[in-house]
């Protein structure tokens, strides 16, 4: 009798349950490969996917079992018609278009990121069924609270202490390889690229700061100021310009909204005490703050708070360094950088050789001296790659086929017949428009413009405070989402499409409940 109990209690709590487990797997577990998906591949099968994979199985039982439902899901219909036209694109890819080899490879690795979308969404579908009242939105929300402080502190570690970081940059290092984060390198805590953490504490601080000053229990107040304060570091670490403009105006989206239920008297002062403390925290210690350093003689200060604590990180064979300059994307590498060169990048503190193309070799092989770039030299490295290869190649696979684009992974590939390792195009509009061309844009910027419309629509409705602010700074943050993905493909690195999916389903089981609850 006791264990039908438990069964039953298990059968009714599992996808809450699973759903807690996920909110801190998702941004905790650093990105360690359980095995290749692809020989070779960079995208690799991890715990997330496989506990992910698990919990939509039991979605898809209790779904038939009709135990959750998708009546009433406002994304269902609108998700389904972006996957099919991603399917179609894909399917348009090998046969009409042409742009991926009919070889077993090529064809498995576009449905594999036609499947990788699939599971970002999955997500969703989990965090909206397993949400059943406005008490479960608290849990998850403090749970959130205490993840945040978890990846602060790891991202101290790394950057004071020499705890390991494992980065998804480059080929070779996304197999798992330990690295140590040299004087200039960025934090990425337990993320695979300090863009992704930028991008996740971006959307985390809208949510956190806020509710600190929302919250009426003081010992609230202080833990959430205290981990925003914790995250508010971090971010200033990763040294991401593009999420720090994000993160001032979702700040400033979200006390904008507030208006609306606590005034301008209450507003406007705590928005200008955030974006005071901000801008002056950033440019005091952060990476703008070198023009200003001879002037105000801070150099000492911002040295003792951004060098490392221990001396020296670990030696021996098996080390490897990660040295991104301070707002560069330079491939990491084996060798302790050393030396200087003249026609390089303002963002370049180190040089990190080129390697040889040949198959198989170590990190180590033989390298020849790195040549940068006209646009690279002029702006820094990120906006030279971008400028000069991502993005054109983007437009070039849009021009391919204006309605479904080349397909998914055919946009970094010189030649029809390569097997590129990496897919980013650094800017998620044009790598849709290239991969999926405008049926695909407009059908998965449409499912976004939804949600930001169900807030529109509804957040009058909502009488609680607490309710409306998380409302309030999950929309701000979607806002500061959409303009990170001017730069970075958000919607598409996995940590981050996963807590954005997350944040939407906590968000419209906020809006669902809260109206409910104003009915009632």
């Amino acid at each position: 009798a006791l264990m039908l109990k438990l069964l039953k209690w298990l059968d009714n709590h599992i996808l809450e349950y699973l759903s807690l487990l996920l909110l801190i797997i998702v941004p905790l577990y650093p990105k360690i490969p359980l095995t290749d998906l692809l020989p070779g591949y960079i995208v690799r099968l991890r715990l997330e996917d496989l506990i992910i994979g698990f919990t939509f199985l039991i979605w898809i039982i209790w779904l038939i079992r009709k135990k959750v439902s998708l009546k009433g899901n406002p994304l269902f219909i609108p998700i389904l018609i972006y996957l099919v036209f991603g399917l179609i694109s894909t399917l348009s890819a090998i046969f009409i278009t042409k742009t991926v080899p009919l070889q077993t490879l090529h064809v498995e690795k576009i449905f594999l990121h036609w499947a990788r979308r699939v599971e970002y969404f999955s997500v969703f579908f989990i965090f909206y069924s397993s949400i059943k009242s406005l008490s479960q939105i608290k849990k998850y929300i403090y749970l959130a609270a205490i993840v945040l402080l978890t990846v602060s502190i790891y991202g101290f570690g790394q950057k004071y202490l020499y705890w390991p970081a494992f980065s998804t940059m480059n080929r070779e290092f996304s197999k798992g390889i330990k690295l140590y984060l040299t004087e200039n390198a960025r934090v990425l805590s337990t993320f695979g690229g300090h863009y992704d953490l930028a991008a996740y504490l971006m959307m985390i601080l809208t949510v956190f700061i806020p509710l600190a000053m929302v919250v009426k229990k003081w010992y609230l107040k202080f833990l959430f100021s205290l981990f925003s304060a914790c995250g508010f570091w971090l971010l200033i670490l990763t040294v991401s310009r593009t999420s720090f403009v994000a993160y001032i105006v979702s700040i400033t989206v979200v006390f904008g909204l507030l208006i609306y239920k606590k005034g301008w008297i209450w507003s406007l002062p705590r928005w200008l005490l955030v974006i005071v403390l901000s801008l002056g925290i950033m440019l005091s210690l952060g990476d703008l703050s070198d023009r200003f350093a001879h002037v105000l003689k801070i150099d000492n200060f911002k040295n003792l708070v951004l060098k490392p604590v221990k001396k020296e990180p670990p030696k021996g064979s098996g080390v490897a360094f990660l040295d991104v300059g301070s707002k560069s994307d330079i491939p990491p590498s084996s060798q302790k950088p050393t030396g200087t060169q003249p026609s390089k990048p303002s963002d370049v503190t180190t040089d990190v050789p080129e390697y040889g193309d040949s198959e198989g070799l170590p990190a180590t092989m033989a390298a020849r001296p790195r040549v940068y770039s006209q646009n690279a030299v002029n702006y820094d490295l990120s906006t030279g790659i971008r400028l000069d290869y991502t993005w054109p190649k983007a437009i070039e696979g849009f021009t391919k086929n204006p309605l479904l684009g080349s397909g998914y992974s055919t946009l970094t590939k010189k030649n029809f017949d390569d097997f590129t390792d990496a897919e980013s195009t650094d800017n998620d509009y044009l790598r849709a428009l290239g991969e999926t061309g405008l049926l695909g844009f407009l059908s998965f910027y449409g499912v976004v413009a939804l949600v930001l419309w169900q807030v529109i629509k509804n957040f009058g409705k909502i009488n609680d405070i607490f309710y409306a602010t998380i409302v309030a700074s999950i929309f701000a943050a979607v806002i500061g989402l959409l303009i990170n993905a001017f730069y970075i493909d958000v919607f598409v690195s996995s940590k981050v499409a996963y807590i954005f999916w997350i944040l939407v389903a906590i968000l419209l089981a906020t809006i669902k409940y809260s109206i409910k609850k104003a009915k009632e």
